[in-house]
This record gives structure tokens, C-alpha cells and sequence, in this order.
């Protein structure tokens, strides 16, 4: 019997084409591929705010773990807050001078002396800052917070009142002084228009005495 005259030929493997299968697979492969959704992209690594305030918890929460006798979170206090606080400067590269040292109000002493580093008031400032926010993220309650308790806020404003006097630096808020020539040109451009509005109705000596009022103003808020 003619082999041609029967059903479909097998493939000659050495002719290296692919047989109904196979091709019927890489079609399947290929629809697959096409299907998968795009813009599957990997979910963005956290940024550097959120990664230094997930540590900041993690070793608040192993503060309480080895604190005798161990604390629990619900039991947490402003009080425990400034302990945990005071802790850290010992980790602190700070140097707060004593009221006894010679270098007591300066900022760059010319010497060495004996005072102890401690945190700087900005570095706790801002680590109360993520724990606060952290606190509410873990499913704490705002009006028991204790990182926002009156206590911490007495003690970071006497942190940074005392390293201000050590270091002879001032830390008073000044107020902005308004500059003075915005309210002179305003007065000027009132008694202009107000001028203005009188002559509107008169004849050409009306459109002088304008004129002449807004030649004022600009000098006035020129000189001024």
C-alpha cells in the first residue's frame, strides 16, 4: 500500500521540523506568555524613613523584653519612654560640657575634657518622632501614646534647653520681621485711589490730579 495515500505521515525526525505536537505545544506556550499580566513588577523596597523606624520599634520592643522586671507595651509609660531615652546616650557622640567645665558655652572647645557624650536633642527629637508614628501603626491607641505623653515633652525640651547652654548655642524662636515699605505702599495706593475716585467725575484737571496721585505712590514705595 502507497504511504501517501493513508493518513497523516509521521514526521521524518533528520528533516528537523517540528512535529504536530510540538508545534501545537509551542503555540500553547506562546498564548501563555502573551496572557501574563503586565506590570508585575517586584513591590518597591521601603524607603530609608520607614526601614530606620521599623529598627527604632524592634529595639524599643527588645528594651522592654530585657527590663527588670520586663515590660509589656500596654504597660508602657511616658516615664518608661524617658528611661529608654536616657539609655541611648550612652550610644550618643554628643559631648554635653558640664556647668564645672572650663569649656562650659562653647561649641568647639580648642581641648579635650572629661564630659560624657549623650544623644543630641535632635536625634531623640526625631526617634520619638517614628516611635510615635510607629505606635499608632502597630494598633496602639493615639490618647495613650506614650511617646506623646506631656512628660517626654518636658524632657526633650529640657534636653535641648541644657546641651543649648553647654554648647553656647542659641535656641530662641525669632520672630520675622515684617518688611515695613509692603504697608507704606498699600497706605500710598489707598490715598491714591481714594484721590482717584473724588476727580473721577471733572473735566482734564480731574485726569491730573490722578496721575499726579499714582506718581506719588511709586515714589513712595520707591523710597521706601
Amino acid at each position: 500500500m502507497d504511504s501517501t495515500s493513508g493518513g497523516t505521515a509521521a514526521p521524518d525526525p533528520s528533516s528537523g521540523e517540528p512535529g504536530p505536537a510540538a508545534a501545537a505545544a509551542g503555540s500553547s506556550s506562546a498564548s501563555q506568555t502573551r496572557q501574563k499580566p503586565e506590570g508585575s513588577s517586584p513591590p518597591a523596597p521601603p524607603s530609608r524613613y520607614e526601614s530606620q523606624k521599623r529598627r527604632d520599634w524592634n529595639t524599643f520592643l527588645q528594651y522592654l523584653k530585657s527590663h527588670k522586671p520586663p515590660l509589656t507595651l500596654a504597660r508602657c509609660s511616658g516615664a518608661h519612654v524617658i528611661e529608654f531615652l536616657k539609655y541611648l546616650d550612652q550610644f550618643g557622640k554628643t559631648k554635653v560640657h558640664i556647668t564645672s567645665c572650663p569649656y562650659f558655652g562653647h561649641s568647639n572647645p580648642p581641648a579635650p575634657c572629661s564630659c560624657q557624650f549623650k544623644q543630641a536633642w535632635g536625634s531623640l527629637d526625631a526617634l520619638i518622632g517614628r516611635l510615635r508614628a510607629a505606635y499608632d501603626e502597630n494598633g496602639g491607641l493615639p490618647e495613650s501614646n506614650p511617646f506623646g505623653a506631656r512628660a517626654v515633652r518636658i524632657y526633650l525640651r529640657e534636653v535641648r534647653e541644657g546641651q543649648a547652654k553647654a554648647r553656647g548655642i542659641p535656641y530662641e524662636k525669632k520672630k520675622r520681621k515684617r518688611p515695613n515699605f509692603a504697608v507704606a505702599a498699600a497706605s500710598v495706593s489707598v490715598e491714591a485711589a481714594a484721590a482717584g475716585s473724588n476727580s473721577g467725575g471733572g473735566e482734564e484737571s480731574g485726569g491730573g490730579d490722578s496721575s499726579a496721585a499714582a506718581t506719588t505712590a511709586a515714589a513712595a514705595t520707591t523710597t521706601v
